[in-house]
């Protein structure tokens, strides 16, 4: 195994046979303790995130299989806290695709002007540049196709991919009551046919949940959905 990356909450190893595995680790964003799927800094260990982490994506992946939406994924070792993927290419220097719901957040910080607090949104894709210097700052589609991140065709897809994977994420969680505010999700491109993919993971610690109008803990949504 040869280590090619420390990332915030994982760390990537290359393995002979070409695949990489993702070493999920107990650290979560967040600013001043207080934990934020979209801080763009490691704000807290929760002993225990890493492997609940896990078991979210696992079951999340598994169901996306079953549908025939593409990802990276080929298996999970709960145990171990690491995840076995197929190699993907990032969009330029990585992207954030994000489904929002209900207007918190982010979203509610920017166009306060105009949204209220938890209003209804129709299943809204954003997208944001992965620089933590910058704040990870928005990105239109045309500005992704003149910067030459990604082609407009290439952002139907991805837009497409986003709404697909969030309802199944949406629904799921509806089976138990929960609601799902907004989720953050990763893609990349692989394989020669440069098909693009689901990757990274789906957990408590890139989506917001409530539950009876109440924010869910990351940890805590695992355990109330599993």
């Amino acid at each position: 195994m040869k280590h090619i990356y420390t990332g915030k909450t994982k760390d990537v190893y290359e393995l002979n046979d070409g695949n990489y595995l993702l070493q999920f680790k107990d650290d979560v964003t967040g600013v001043d303790g207080v934990f934020d799927p979209g801080a763009n800094s490691v704000g807290l260990t929760i002993e225990g995130a890493g492997r609940s982490g896990l078991k979210l994506t696992k079951y999340f992946f598994e169901v996306l299989k079953e549908k025939g939406i593409p990802t990276h994924y080929v298996d999970a070792d709960i145990e171990k806290a690491t995840m076995t993927v197929k190699p993907a290419e990032v969009f330029g220097k990585g992207l954030e695709v994000i489904c929002r719901y209900r207007a918190v957040g982010s979203f509610l910080r920017r166009y306060g002007l105009y949204a209220e607090e938890g209003q209804p949104l129709d299943a809204f894709v954003e997208v944001t540049i992965k620089d933590d210097e910058r704040q990870d700052p928005p990105i239109s589609e045309d500005a992704l196709d003149m910067l030459g991140i990604l082609s407009k065709d290439e952002y139907k897809v991805l837009k497409d991919l986003t709404q697909q994977i969030s309802n199944v994420v949406k629904e799921e969680l509806a089976k138990k009551g929960i609601e799902l505010y907004d989720i953050k999700l990763e893609f990349g491109r692989t394989g020669t046919g440069r098909q693009i993919v689901l990757i990274d993971e789906i957990s408590g610690g890139n989506m917001r949940a409530y539950k009876d109008g109440k924010y869910i803990e990351p940890l805590e949504l695992e355990k109330l959905f599993l």
